[in-house]
């Protein structure tokens, strides 16, 4: 049982690791995925023309 204290939050350890990583993350993924699609399309037309 996790103990009530009014002066502070207390979680267990299973609500704290269910934290959201929120909107940079999907961000991120969606900029490091559109350069590497840039990079591999220069690097095609390069190559193969």
């Amino acid at each position: 049982m996790i103990p009530k204290d009014p002066s502070r939050v207390v979680e267990s350890a299973t609500d704290v690791r269910q934290a959201e990583r929120g909107p940079s993350v999907l961000a991120l993924l969606m900029a490091s995925t559109g350069l590497a699609i840039l990079i591999l399309g220069v690097i095609w037309f390069v190559w193969f023309r």
